[in-house]
């Protein structure tokens, strides 16, 4: 189970610049579920991601995994629990280095580094076996620097490599947004078999209104900071591109009340 309570984050705080990015959030996922976080730039989508991953430690509030409190744990510490696939395929790995390289990098996330030569026989036949099941025609390929791979087989290796341990969350940060619509679909699809077989508790960005509706048991829209809407069970499943349309019309019509609320003010006391 995933847990954040209260969580606040604020950039260049006492500055021009301030942001407030994470506005008290409060949110619950049980394990196993699938949310899909929808909201325009700005929103604390990816704020919210990197504050579950430590890209950097929250101002206040408190994040769970599982029952455990990981609020002041580094990132790499919290390695071993949070798996992530980024936008672009060429994060998360190391081009250079061989498939296979990779994958014993990624097996050992959050570990002591190092394979004993018996560890790596055992380690190449499952490697080769799981890599196979992609249907891509990399499981001969293990040698290759990944760097010499397309987009779709690199982001379909990396949602392996983040989902190899079984992690207690998955993070998704638009994983299918740089890939042509053929290799976007290969990796949903992917990614709905991963996090199905596994009760992988999954937490996705996306700006694909058509991935929000197919795919995931629940959907939240972020906005400013915080969670606006939050539909899950059967109203998940019955809501339509259109009613996401709708509710992202809504958000912007409250912007621009606010904004005209505060320019009214202002003028009110000239």
């Amino acid at each position: 189970m995933l847990r954040m309570q209260a969580l606040e984050k604020t950039f260049f705080p006492g500055t021009s610049d301030e942001v407030h990015a994470l506005r008290g959030v409060n949110l619950d996922i049980p394990r196993g579920e699938w949310v899909v976080v929808l909201g325009g730039n700005g929103s604390g989508k990816s704020t919210l991601q990197n504050a579950i991953a430590g890209t950097f430690i929250a101002d206040r509030g408190s994040i769970w995994v599982d029952g455990t409190d990981i609020t002041n744990w580094p990132e790499h510490r919290r390695a071993r629990l949070v798996g992530r696939v980024f936008q672009n395929p060429f994060s998360g790995t190391a081009p250079t280095m061989s498939i296979a390289e990779n994958f014993a990098l990624a097996a050992g996330r959050g570990r002591r580094r190092g394979f004993a030569p018996a560890l790596a026989r055992k380690f190449l036949p499952e490697l080769r076996e799981r890599v196979g099941q992609l249907r891509m025609g990399l499981h001969d390929r293990l040698d290759s620097p990944i760097g010499t791979l397309s987009g779709g087989q690199r982001q379909a290796l990396t949602l392996l490599m983040a989902t190899w341990r079984e992690p207690s969350v998955l993070l998704l940060d638009e994983h299918t947004a740089a890939l042509d619509p053929k290799s976007a679909e290969k990796v949903s699809a992917l990614t709905a078999d991963i996090v199905g077989r596994q009760r992988l508790t999954t937490l996705m960005v996306t700006h694909s209104m058509q991935q929000a509706v197919a795919l995931g048991d629940r959907i939240i829209m972020m906005h400013r900071g915080q969670v606006l809407h939050d539909v899950r069970g059967p109203a998940k499943r019955r809501l339509r591109i259109e009613d996401l349309l709708a509710r992202f019309e809504d958000a912007r019509r409250r912007d621009l009340l606010d904004e005209s609320a505060a320019d009214l003010l202002a003028a009110t006391y000239v």
